[in-house]
């Protein structure tokens, strides 16, 4: 390496170990522009981009998560893809869960917030179907609402990284097998008394999912102080981390009881609030996605759904490389989990 080389790494080294203790980060945040389209609580809508002219997409966050994860950063964003691609996307962000929030259960989303959200995009694009995309539990938000309300202008459902039979997952499996002996009842009564699961345990958790990362932090840092990029991609993470809310005590509860013990899903329905819903009511083309990496929602378990949707048109099921969210935002997301999307709503 010749001494200008020496020069030039040492210098960003020095200006990215500043950025990352003392500075702003090595990246500043640089959200596609986004526009307030409807402010109710828990139901805000935005539209991504300039306009209204392309073919309109609604972009369906889990719970717990920000609406950051449909456009991490520049070139990690699936929402700044769906722009360029000449579409309309729309995200509806569900903002922060209190205590206050603690009744709240899967039917207001499937009942009450997904549907309004589609409507209002709907009547935005003088009545046309919208493509629906979900990431992980936004996914199975996006399942139920179709196969609860088949009359919405729905044209498609996109679910990414969406786990449908949850005996597939491996770290599920203690908590099934526990809870086959005890129920529920030990973890859910606690988080009923706290009013849901709060969000420093929602963050914990979820770095819980790829220890050797935060283990070998510092070590990945100093080994990469000279490359901003993989800088960049990191210190977006830790921001998408730390935005991450809470689940309501009612939510939490429906999820112990229906998707992981009682693996609802896979058995092709769920019963919220006395009535059942049955995914084989679900009538408009699916696909789905699954990372090879992805230890949150395995792969058998996403791909499992082609066998639950019996009552839709077609039913697709993809495989990529990545992680939970790397699949979704990844660096390599753009040449496979979004090239499938691309192909599938035929942009």
């Amino acid at each position: 390496m010749q001494q200008s080389d020496l020069v030039e790494r040492a210098t960003v080294s020095l200006r990215n170990a500043w950025g990352l203790t003392f500075g702003g980060g090595v990246e500043a945040v640089s959200p596609t522009p986004a526009t307030v389209i409807h402010r109710e609580l828990h139901r805000d809508l935005y539209r991504y981009g300039t306009g209204t002219g392309g073919r309109p997409v609604l972009l369906v966050p889990p719970l717990a998560v920000s609406i950051r994860c449909y456009d991490l950063r520049p070139g990690q964003s699936l929402a700044a893809h769906l722009v360029e691609a000449g579409r309309t996307p729309y995200v509806v962000d569900y903002g922060d869960m209190g205590y206050a929030d603690r009744h709240l259960g899967f039917e207001e989303w499937v009942d009450d917030i997904v549907p309004g959200a589609i409507r209002r995009v709907s009547e935005l694009h003088d009545g046309a179907d919208v493509d629906v995309i979900g990431w992980s539990l936004g996914g199975t938000l996006s399942l139920l609402t179709a196969s609860a309300h088949p009359d919405l202008p729905i044209a498609s459902i996109t679910a990414l990284g969406t786990p449908v039979d949850y005996s597939k997952i491996p770290t599920m499996a203690l908590a099934r097998t526990v809870g086959r002996v005890t129920g529920h009842r030990p973890v859910t009564e606690l988080t009923r008394l706290m009013g849901g699961l709060p969000a420093p345990l929602v963050q914990l958790a979820y770095r819980a999912t790829a220890p050797q990362r935060e283990l070998l932090k510092p070590w990945f840092v100093a080994n990469n102080l000279h490359d901003t990029e993989t800088l960049a991609r990191m210190e977006a993470i830790d921001r998408f981390m730390a935005e991450m809310p809470g689940y309501p005590a009612r939510l939490f509860y429906q999820m112990a009881e229906e998707l992981v013990l009682g693996n609802g899903l896979h058995e092709g329905r769920i019963t919220l609030g006395g009535n059942t819903i049955k995914l084989a009511e679900l009538n408009v083309p699916v696909l789905a996605i699954g990372g090879s990496g992805d230890v949150i929602a395995t792969a058998d378990s996403v791909g499992a759904i082609v066998d639950v949707l019996t009552g839709a048109p077609s039913v697709r099921f993809e495989t990529t490389p990545g992680s939970h969210l790397g699949l979704l935002a990844g660096p390599a997301a753009r040449d496979t989990t979004w090239r499938h999307i691309d192909d599938f709503l035929g942009v």
